[in-house]
């Protein structure tokens, strides 16, 4: 029998979806706005915690919308927050080593931890028939991020980015598995109050100069910290409240359609077949999961 946290409610799944592909579009975006800030990484990811911090909390308070939390919420909440931010160090270090191409493609194991820590500690079945899309779906992320273009041509250099993408992708599912587990919470006080934790957490790494800083870098540092933190993170984690951990890991393969096309349209970047092709094969993979389609002689999956 299926763990009823696999399988929510029609009307929460279809709540989940929407947020989940909202967010993930957003997610797409922020690349975009990290270069125009002209700001390094960890200072980009300091003022989204701040700002995006403030925001969340701010707008919970408006809306008199914070709930009491026990011991054990704050915990989940603590540690869905460290693994958050310390998943930000490793991924932006990451690129230093083995570039962001196979940085990217390394992070996108992160679905699959999910699954492990989700099989591991709540004992939750995973459909077997849906695996191949998941695995269809990391395919087409390789082909897209075009690994011909990363990686620093040094073995030393290339082991260390390549690991340190593997432990960002834990740390990602570390916090979406933590979350999941913070059920009746509202999503800006989980996101709020693990924003605001990254802020003496990234402190003595970041040296923001908001004195320097112009027009354009704040207005990208704004729209970082209160749409693409404050609002993003209000979708993403009314998503994970509500979808299943299979929809959670096909749909999160949406951000890097989106971060492709920015580049077309922003960048004016040129697509080989080869992107073209994985940019096919991760919204086939999407779609199938999501009405859940079956390989031949495969069974019928189990949960969302």
């Amino acid at each position: 029998m299926t763990n009823p946290a696999s399988a929510p409610p029609a009307h929460a799944a279809t709540g989940g979806t929407w947020r989940m592909v909202a967010a993930m579009a957003l997610s797409g975006t922020i690349g975009a706005f990290v270069v125009m800030s002209g700001q390094p990484p960890i200072d980009v990811v300091w003022f989204r915690c701040l700002l995006g911090g403030l925001a969340l909390l701010g707008a919970l308070a408006l809306q008199r919308g914070w709930r009491p939390m026990d011991t054990r919420q704050w915990s989940w909440l603590a540690l869905g927050g460290i693994a958050l931010i310390l998943n930000w160090i490793c991924l932006f270090s990451a690129y230093r080593y083995s570039g962001i191409s196979i940085a990217t493609v390394v992070y996108h194991t992160q679905p699959f931890f999910l699954l492990w820590l989700v099989a591991l500690f709540q004992r939750e079945r995973v459909g077997a028939g849906r695996l191949p899309w998941l695995l269809l779906a990391f395919a087409g992320v390789v082909l897209i991020t075009g690994l011909e273009h990363g990686g620093s041509g040094t073995p030393g250099r290339l082991l260390a980015g390549v690991a340190l993408s593997l432990v960002a992708a834990l740390l990602y599912a570390v916090t979406t598995f933590a979350t999941r587990r913070l059920q009746g919470l509202p999503p800006a006080q989980i996101a709020g109050l693990q924003m605001l934790l990254g802020v003496p957490l990234l402190l003595p790494l970041a040296h923001p100069a908001p004195g320097s800083y112009g027009a354009q870098a704040w207005g990208a540092l704004l729209a970082l910290g209160l749409l693409h933190t404050g609002v993003m993170y209000t979708w993403l984690y009314a998503a994970f409240q509500r979808l299943g951990v299979l929809s959670i890991a096909t749909l999160s393969f949406i951000y890097p359609l989106v971060a492709i096309a920015i580049d077309v349209l922003v960048f004016r970047v040129v697509l080989s077949p080869a992107q073209l092709a994985g940019m096919a094969l991760v919204l086939l993979a999407v779609v199938a999961n999501q009405r859940g389609w079956q390989l031949p002689g495969g069974r019928q999956a189990a949960g969302r």
